[in-house]
């Protein structure tokens, strides 16, 4: 069935000598990935419409099986996050994340417009870290494994202050600190913050401040914590992590 599909091209891959396996967020199905045939052409209309970071509308021959993609035409190309390392460095880092947690056909609207939101950011602003801990903590609860942060994740207290156990999974009130001795204090201003970036949606933040020291801590919170039950290595973890010592 030939369907109209408009979504965000978040990764692809070499199909024989002259085709592509094209894998598209999008609001009607989800995640799912279609053979683009002679896209890796250059002088095929299919190429400029099957990169990464494209959104584009899509005319799909929908299959329970593999798809085809008719035919295309781009709606935004997402150039400055492209012409750009560190924008790529972050736009390649959540839409990893996304093909990693997300299932296949299985529509989140909710979950596409943070990720069109984050991706926007990331083209606008020069400094994306709070935006991409927004979104990797919505994807977290995607994958049924987010952290509670809103109160004690053994109690159920909302008296701060609190610290993070990676292994309780979230806040830890001050009376059920000693189940975990390694759990980190948070300042209360990092615990609130948290909060926010797990349960509201991008697009009604303004400015975004936050001390330094603040957001170390809680990039170190969020990668330990995916560490332990994420479940997939993400190669593009490990190049962002690079960029930013080289800053």
């Amino acid at each position: 069935m030939l369907e109209k599909i408009d979504g965000l091209i978040i990764r692809t891959q070499d199909y024989g000598e002259s085709h592509k396996l094209v894998t598209i967020i999008s609001k009607k199905l989800g995640k799912f990935t279609a053979l683009a045939r002679g896209a890796k052409k250059p002088k095929s209309r299919m190429a400029a419409v099957t990169q990464p970071f494209i959104y584009a509308r899509l005319f799909v021959y929908v299959n329970s099986g593999l798809s085809t993609i008719q035919q295309g035409e781009m709606i935004y190309s997402f150039r400055a996050i492209r012409e750009d390392i560190i924008k790529t460095a972050y736009a390649a880092y959540v839409t990893e994340l996304t093909d990693k947690l997300m299932e296949t056909k299985s529509p989140d609207v909710y979950l596409f417009d943070e990720l069109y939101q984050t991706m926007s950011w990331i083209k606008e602003h020069e400094d994306a870290d709070i935006p991409l801990m927004m979104y990797e903590l919505k994807l977290f609860h995607k994958g049924g494994f987010a952290p509670t942060v809103d109160q004690c994740s053994n109690c159920g207290s909302k008296e701060t202050p609190f610290a993070f156990s990676i292994a309780e999974g979230g806040f830890l009130c001050r009376r059920c600190m000693n189940l975990d001795p390694q759990a980190v204090m948070l300042p209360n201003a990092a615990a609130k913050l948290l909060n926010i970036c797990s349960n509201v949606a991008l697009s009604q933040v303004g400015t975004i401040s936050v001390k330094p020291e603040n957001k170390k801590l809680l990039r170190d919170i969020l990668d330990a914590y995916y560490d332990q039950y994420g479940g997939y290595y993400l190669r593009s973890r490990k190049f962002l992590n690079q960029l930013d010592k080289l800053r």
